[in-house]
């Protein structure tokens, strides 16, 4: 099995794996502590929402496969994102 993440919290005395999770007898694993405040963490999915707002605008044109999708012929299975006015 690779490497995998899980979510996991701390109650003073014990670390809790918030997902349920087989894990073998003796299974090596490393802590990462994640040290955000919580209104760090309250604050990053608006920040998120606002910068995809700020690249993806109200005004922004609608798309259809067939605008955005045309052939690069630099690469010979590539394909580009065009959209009209672009050149």
């Amino acid at each position: 099995m690779g490497d995998i993440t899980i979510p996991a919290h701390f109650d003073g005395k014990h670390i809790f794996l918030d997902e349920p999770f087989d894990l073998e007898p003796d299974a090596k694993l490393l802590i990462t502590v994640i040290s955000a405040t919580e209104k760090e963490r309250e604050d990053w999915p608006s920040l998120s929402h606002r910068r995809l707002e700020d690249a993806y605008g109200r005004d922004e044109p609608e798309y259809t496969l067939d605008a955005l999708k045309t052939l690069n012929t630099e690469s010979k299975n590539a394909y580009r994102l065009v959209y009209p006015g672009m050149f």
